[in-house]
């Protein structure tokens, strides 16, 4: 069997057992979730004799509790759910472990690419970086999304609230008429506090999932008029106002930095594009580089400059608004 085939069998059935256990870690956390939600609609002060059964009966997986000694369960569950994605920590884990198998494995298959000392820990580890890279981009996609549908929402509580609804009817109507991700985050919203948990935890909860300040306004304002009283539609109308300027200066700041942004990106990606492009033509032409002693320190001393201009440029053309 040649060797090219066997190595394609062997990827195959790796990923078969990341796909069997990803389905295996979601399906978990379904279920955790939905406890942790039934749990805090029924303000349970402490755990019932049929919930220490379950919690004995129900073990997580191994992979989520090695994970929460490492501090990181957390952190990559909020990480997740601000992505809208349904993955677990467990599945992100093992995506990345599969992504550094895979580089690894490419690695022997073109063994001329990955000639130079150090090239296949440096594919394992930027293909081991791909799914948290997507992520977090899906994360930033999503919160831009939401930050622009935001002001549009408010201006419909606060027309359905003169209407003569209440709020938490006015939440359902949003929920239902929005689009994603706004339209999923009210809808999550709404079912926490009619499940009967309290408001201002579910706002908290909203907070704690879309980190936006003008989420934090919105839900300061709500608690406020909550706990004090006062007109509720014309603050959330205000609040629209402020927050469709601050967003069309943030666009006009967006617009002004392009420049800076593209400069970025050409001067980061162009030496490394570069230095591949000549590997693959002619691997000896950079060889002598890698073998001579101070080649090698002028190639990290490269490295280390472009890292840092990239942060310098990133700190120069990132304005908060």
């Amino acid at each position: 069997m040649p060797v090219s085939l066997s190595l394609f069998l062997v990827l195959f059935t790796f990923v078969l057992l990341s796909i069997a256990f990803g389905l295996k870690f979601y399906e978990w956390m379904r279920k955790r979730e939905m406890t942790a939600m039934l749990q805090a609609a029924a303000q349970d002060p402490g755990p019932t004799a049929s919930g220490l059964l379950r919690r004995l009966t129900a073990k997580p997986p191994k992979l989520e509790v090695w994970l929460q000694h490492l501090s990181l369960l957390e952190k990559t569950r909020k990480l997740l759910q601000q992505a809208g994605i349904n993955w677990t920590p467990g599945g992100l884990l093992l995506m990345m472990a599969g992504g550094a198998a895979s580089a690894l494995i490419l690695s022997v298959i073109m063994p001329a690419l990955f000639a130079f000392t150090g090239t296949s820990a440096a594919a394992a580890l930027f293909f081991a970086a791909l799914p948290y890279l997507y992520l977090r981009r899906k994360r930033s996609r999503r919160l831009a999304a939401f930050e622009e549908q935001f002001p549009e929402a408010l201006d419909f509580l606060a027309r359905s609230m003169r209407a003569g609804h209440a709020f938490t009817i006015s939440l359902r109507m949003a929920s239902e008429d929005l689009p994603d991700p706004l339209g999923m985050e009210f809808r999550t919203l709404f079912n926490e506090q009619n499940l009967g948990g309290p408001l201002e935890s579910a706002l908290y909860n909203l907070a704690e999932r879309v980190p936006l300040l003008d989420v934090r306004f919105f839900v300061s304002a709500v608690i406020l008029q909550k706990q004090t009283g006062g007109n509720l539609g014309e603050i959330l109308t205000r609040l629209g106002q402020v927050i469709r300027q601050r967003f069309q200066l943030k666009g006009q700041v967006k617009a002004a930095s392009a420049h800076g942004r593209v400069t970025a990106l050409v001067l980061t990606i162009l030496p490394a594009a570069t230095a591949i492009l000549m590997m693959m033509a002619a691997p000896s032409y950079l060889k002598s580089m890698f073998d001579d002693p101070d080649g090698r320190k002028l190639m990290a001393g490269s490295v280390v400059g472009q890292v840092l201009g990239q942060l310098v440029i990133r700190k120069i053309i990132r304005i908060k608004v």
